[in-house]
């Protein structure tokens, strides 16, 4: 007798019919921005000051966004198609980033000049966290020692100043108030699986626990249902300025972290937890008047101290798309799917440009476009790309 299978849910058909917009505006629109315009033939690398139409309107170069256009034109090149001019884009970032991107002891500056001279030292670890994926990545595409090597050494020396990474350029009086930041314990737990096939599974099994426990158990507060920016070593709450300060994007984004760890132990119990934070989350951080998801908050209520805070940027938005799209596959939540489409809709009506590739970036409360620009020192080819493949991707396989 066949064995007969329960016919999808009205809701997964409807998430899943967003696959294929995912998908096109992807490969269609924004990839194409990036490879037609960010490209120096003549020094190397990328620039990714770029105006709305794809114009350079500053020519430096911020090295943790070459290692991510690194990674991004050799992720699609491995996972989507072999298309040669994707191995080419990667390539011409990488020959750049091994020539101009450190210094003597290995660390990766934060900006360069166009034609590769030292502007900023290398005081943010997270251009070292973007050059070990893009040479990770890129030895997926292309299998070279010598990426291997990069990518292992960077990857060494990351851990090596991970609980004083920013060394001689911290401005924080030692021994006063000593907290720690959630960023590099949340991109830990991403940054371990890019490197899996050079590490071993053996050893990322070993490191998944301790970045797991970092995020869920140190930085997640249960008495609020939210997870802080910055603790006190030991996880305990500092009413101060730092201390009170939520990042609705980052704490989101980390959970499609948890949740793909989650998936790969098979540990049900922390997929349904990362679903349930990520959607306290963005409730929390939801802007009831004018829709879309703050940028700072503080948990107190108090003033943030950030001026930014009521702004709504890009990345918080399709980081969020992903989270909902993973917590609806894996958990079959329908408040995830609810919340798809609310995000969804708010993202591709501000967000997306009409007329020119690429979206927009900045906007005000109202939902306004702040900035004209589709790149900076801070905004690249990573985001939106990396987002519309995670949301095509989990929703084609619902």
């Amino acid at each position: 007798m066949p064995v007969v299978q329960n016919a999808p849910s009205k809701s997964t058909v409807i998430l899943t019919a967003y696959a294929s917009l995912y998908k096109k505006e992807l490969l269609e629109n924004v990839m194409p921005f990036w490879l037609s315009n960010s490209k120096d033939p003549v020094h190397g690398g990328y620039f990714t000051c770029l105006n709305r139409d794809g114009s350079v309107y500053d020519t430096d170069k911020f090295m943790w966004l070459q290692g991510r256009e690194v990674w991004c034109f050799s992720y699609l090149y491995k996972q989507v198609e072999q298309k040669k001019e994707w191995l080419d884009m990667a390539l011409h970032g990488a020959r750049f980033m091994e020539r101009y991107g450190r210094d003597a002891g290995g660390n990766w500056y934060f900006s360069v000049t166009a034609d590769g001279k030292p502007l900023v030292q290398p005081y943010n670890i997270f251009s070292d966290c973007f050059a070990t994926m893009a040479f990770a990545s890129l030895d997926k595409a292309q299998p070279n020692e010598r990426y291997k090597k990069i990518a292992i050494d960077t990857f060494q020396n990351i851990l090596k100043r991970q609980h004083n990474w920013k060394g001689q350029y911290n401005k924080a009086y030692p021994g006063t108030r000593q907290l720690k930041n959630f960023s590099l314990p949340m991109i830990l737990c991403n940054l371990a699986l890019e490197l899996e096939h050079i590490l071993g599974k053996e050893k990322v099994d070993e490191f998944i626990p301790t970045v797991v426990h970092e995020v869920m158990d140190v930085f997640y507060q249960p008495e609020l249902g939210l997870i802080l920016e910055n603790v006190y070593e030991d996880g305990s709450f500092c009413d101060s300025f730092e201390g009170r300060l939520l990042n609705p994007g980052h704490a989101i984004e980390a959970m499609w972290f948890i949740m793909d760890l989650g998936k790969r132990r098979n540990d049900e119990a922390l997929i349904k937890k990362a679903t349930e934070i990520m959607l306290q989350t963005l409730e929390y951080g939801w802007d009831k008047e004018y829709g879309g998801i703050f940028y700072f908050l503080d948990v107190k209520g108090s003033p943030p101290q950030q001026l930014e805070w009521d702004q709504k940027l890009w990345w918080v938005h399709v980081e969020a798309l992903v989270a909902l799209a993973k917590g609806y596959k894996l958990t079959g939540d329908e408040r995830c799917k609810e919340w798809f489409e609310k995000v969804h809709n708010y993202t591709w009506k501000h967000f997306k440009d009409p007329e020119y590739g690429e979206w927009f970036g900045y906007l005000n409360r109202k939902g306004e476009i702040l900035l004209q620009m589709k790149g900076g020192k801070w905004k690249g080819c990573f985001h939106i790309p990396r987002s519309l493949y995670q949301v095509w991707k989990t929703l084609e396989e619902t």
